[in-house]
């Protein structure tokens, strides 16, 4: 069952895809169309699933699952992988690419390899205040808090030390 985004409990499970390029209008539409559809009817062991999502910074989809109402079950974590999967199909694009790290510059997503990161620190680009996305939060809360980074409270430390 959906429920709007900002409706959802602090409790509540996150995933966070990041998309190798920026999604369109036309993306975000198709997007809304799928998600909403699945999560409609997403369940876990026939139990409803409470859930949302949202795209942000035309580059993230979020997708939250509140698990004091139903836990979410590995199937149903399965099936929001293919909805993931599907999406990439239909949209020609890539959620898993885990080889960008993306970073707010200038009020801009930059996309930047990791091969590249060390050089773009030593030239300046990359700061020790450079805002970055820790996409390993695990719940809204987290989520709320800790998404955006400073690249010196990140797993990229080691470049500023």
């Amino acid at each position: 069952m959906y429920i709007p985004f900002d409706e959802m409990v602090d409790t509540s499970r996150v995933w966070i895809y990041q998309a190798n390029r920026h999604l369109s209008s036309s993306d975000q539409a198709l997007i809304d169309i799928r998600c909403n559809a699945f999560l409609q009817q997403w369940a876990a062991h026939g139990q409803s699933l409470k859930s949302s999502f949202q795209v942000i910074h035309d580059k993230f989809l979020i997708i939250s699952v509140d698990e004091s109402f139903n836990q979410a079950s590995g199937c149903s974590i399965d099936a929001s992988v293919a909805l993931i999967k599907n999406l990439e199909q239909e949209l020609d694009i890539n959620f898993f690419d885990r080889t960008q790290v993306c970073f707010l510059i200038n009020d801009e997503i930059v996309e930047i390899p990791m091969t590249k990161i060390k050089s773009q620190v030593e030239s300046g680009t990359i700061q020790s205040d450079t805002l970055t996305f820790n996409h390993l939060v695990t719940d809204i809360k987290s989520f709320n808090t800790d998404w955006k980074v400073a690249a010196k409270n990140s797993w990229l430390k080691r470049y500023f030390q």
